[in-house]
C-alpha cells in the first residue's frame, strides 16, 4: 500500500512540484513568445502602410525613428508575463509614451495597442490596469475614425472597445483560473504534508504498542521470573545450598531465554519458542513445562484438540503464543492458583485458545485493566494481539472461582 508521501508525489510532480513549475514556465514563455510576434507583426505592417500611403511624407523619418525605438523599448523591457516591479512600469509608461505619439502622428499604429492591453493588466493593479486599457482602447477608436476620412462607420467605433473588452475578459478568466489552480496546489500540498505527519505519527504509536506487548510478553516477564528465583535462593542460600543453586541455574536459564527473546524482538522475528520447535503446539507444550518448573507452585497443562486445516500464519502463531505468555504471567503473579491449563482448540475455520485457572478470580465487571493496577499491559495487551488478526478475547472470572481466558482467531485458508 503507497504511502501518503508517494500517493501525493504525483499531485507534486504534476502541480507544484518540478515537472509544474517546468511546464508553467513554458507555458509563460510560449505566451511572451506569440505577443512578442503579435506585436512586432502589427508594428510593421502598420510601418508599411504608412509608408505606402503617405510615400515622401515629411514624418516619415520621424515615424520610422519612433519605430525603431518602440521596437528596442519592447525588445529591452520585461517579458509581458514578468512579475511587476517598478523597472516593468517605467517601462510601460515608455511604452505607451511613444506608442500614443506614433499613434497622434500615423493612426496606422493605433492596433498595436493590442498586445499592450494583456501587459498593463499583467503588469498594473486592477484599478490602474482597466483606466489603461480604456485610454488605449480611446485612442484606437480615434484613430479608427481618423483613417476613415471622416465617414462614420459602426464597427469603427463598436470594434476596439469589444476587442478590449474580450482581451480583458479572457486575461481576467486566465487569472483567476490560475488564482484557483495554485489555491488548490496549495491545499493539495497541505493535505499531503497532513496525511504524512499522520502516518508518521500513526506508526510511531503503533510501534510503541507493539514493543510494549512485546516487551511485557518476553522480556519483563522473564525478569520478574528471574527476580522470583534469585529472592528464593538468596533465603535458603545457608539453609539449603543445593535447592538455592538450582534456583540460581534457573534464573540462568531464564536469562538466556531472554537474551534469545531480545535480539528476536530487534529482529521483529518469531518468538523464540516457535522459531526453536516450528509449530504453536509445541511452542504452547515448551511454555507450560518451563511455567510448571518455575517456583510458585504452578502446576500448568496443556491441551491440544484437532489439527489445523492449514498451516498456521506466523503472526497468528505468535499472537497467540503471547497471549498464552501473558496470560499465565497475571495467573502467576496475580491469581494465587494452583493449577491453569492450556487448551488450543482447532475448529475448521478457527483457532481458540483458553487459559483457566482455579485462583482467586476477580470482578470482571469493575473494567477491563489488567488486574496489577501498576503494569495495566496484560489484557489491553492480549485484547490488541487478538483485534489485529481479527479475532476476539473474552474474560471470564468471579471471584473465588478462578478465571477463564479465551482467545478466538478465525483461520482462512486458500
Amino acid at each position: 500500500m503507497p504511502s501518503a508521501q508517494q500517493t501525493a508525489d504525483p499531485v507534486r510532480a504534476g502541480a507544484g512540484g518540478p515537472g509544474g513549475e517546468e511546464a508553467t514556465v513554458r507555458g509563460e514563455r510560449h505566451m511572451a513568445l506569440v505577443m512578442h510576434v503579435a506585436f512586432f507583426l502589427l508594428l510593421s505592417a502598420s510601418l508599411a502602410r504608412f509608408l505606402i500611403r503617405h510615400p515622401g511624407s515629411p514624418h516619415t523619418s520621424w515615424i520610422i525613428a519612433l519605430c525603431a525605438g518602440l521596437a528596442l523599448l519592447y525588445v529591452l523591457g520585461p517579458a509581458p508575463l514578468s512579475s511587476p516591479t517598478p523597472h516593468g512600469l517605467v517601462w510601460l509608461g515608455a511604452v505607451v509614451a511613444v506608442w500614443t505619439v506614433l499613434v497622434v502622428m500615423a493612426p496606422s499604429f493605433a492596433w498595436c495597442a493590442v498586445p499592450l492591453f494583456f501587459t498593463g493588466l499583467r503588469t498594473l493593479p486592477p484599478r490602474a490596469a482597466l483606466a489603461l486599457v480604456g485610454m488605449l482602447t480611446v485612442f484606437v477608436v480615434a484613430a479608427q475614425l481618423k483613417l476613415s476620412d471622416g465617414g462614420f462607420d459602426p464597427n469603427l467605433v463598436l470594434a476596439p472597445p469589444a476587442v478590449a473588452a474580450i482581451a480583458t475578459a479572457v486575461f481576467v478568466h486566465m487569472q483567476r483560473q490560475g488564482e484557483r489552480q495554485r489555491q488548490l496546489i496549495d491545499d493539495l500540498i497541505r493535505t499531503r504534508n497532513h496525511l504524512a505527519a499522520t502516518e508518521r505519527r500513526e506508526g510511531t504509536l503503533a510501534e510503541r504498542q507493539r514493543l510494549s506487548m512485546e516487551i511485557h510478553d518476553t522480556l519483563a516477564q522473564g525478569l520478574s521470573s528471574q527476580q522470583m528465583l534469585l529472592q528464593a535462593a538468596d533465603r535458603i542460600w545457608t539453609a539449603d545450598p543445593g535447592t538455592a543453586r538450582r534456583h540460581l541455574r534457573g534464573a540462568a536459564s531464564i536469562a538466556g531465554r531472554n537474551l534469545a527473546e531480545a535480539r528476536r524482538l530487534v529482529h521483529d522475528l518469531a518468538p523464540a519458542d516457535l522459531a526453536d520447535n516450528g509449530g504453536l503446539e509445541e511452542a504452547l507444550r515448551a511454555l507450560a513445562s518451563r511455567a510448571s518448573r518455575e517456583p510458585g507452585g504452578l502446576a500448568v497443562r496443556c491441551v491440544i484438540e484437532g489439527t489445523p486445516a492449514c498451516p498456521l500464519p506466523d503472526r497468528t502463531a505468535s499472537a497467540l503464543l503471547r497471549i498464552a505468555q501473558g496470560a499465565l504471567a497475571n495467573v502467576r503473579e496475580h491469581a494465587g492458583a494452583g493449577t491453569a491449563t492450556l487448551t488450543l482448540t482447532c475448529l475448521g475455520d478457527q483457532l481458540v485458545l483458553d487459559i483457566a485457572d482455579d485462583g482467586s478470580g476477580f470482578d470482571t465487571s469493575a473494567g477491563t485493566a489488567d488486574v496489577s493496577g501498576a503494569r495495566g499491559h496484560g489484557l489491553p495487551a492480549m485484547r490488541a494481539r487478538a483485534r489485529q488478526l481479527g479475532g476476539t478475547l473474552t474474560v471470564e472470572s468471579t471471584a473465588g472461582e478462578g478465571t477463564v481466558i479465551s482467545a478466538a482467531i478465525p483461520l482462512e485458508c486458500a
